[in-house]
């Protein structure tokens, strides 16, 4: 079974529970702290990092980026923007491992995400 784990600032909790209602049996799912969260990742102790903030880039995947590396992570919404569905597919397609998003666009963001890991 695959691994979901949630790190960044704000609303774990409801990431947490949105991730469970999206994850079709085929993941697992713990919320940790943004550097253990990152850490478990990185020890591939987790397959995948999402993680919310108020800016999308910073607290939501400031340790990830600092452990995994930029090419393992990507934001998709900014207070001001959204990654498109498309976009957010190829994202994950792409191999990347951590997602940052604003905990505002957590509903539109995280069904895309967890449909497309699952295809993995």
């Amino acid at each position: 079974m695959k691994k979901v784990v949630v790190g960044g600032q704000i609303d774990k909790e409801e990431v947490r529970q949105l991730v469970e209602a999206h994850a079709n049996g085929v993941f697992e799912v713990e919320v940790k702290s943004d550097l253990d969260a990152a850490m478990a990742v990185k020890a591939g102790q987790s397959d995948f990092y999402l993680g919310a903030c108020n800016t999308g880039g910073g607290g939501a995947l400031a340790m990830a980026l600092a452990l995994l590396g930029r090419e393992n992570c990507v934001t998709v919404s900014m207070p001001s923007s959204v990654m498109t569905e498309e976009e957010i597919r190829a994202e994950v397609q792409a191999g990347k491992k951590a997602f940052g998003f604003t905990a505002q666009h957590k509903e539109i963001v995280i069904p895309i995400i967890m449909d497309e890991l699952a295809k993995l």
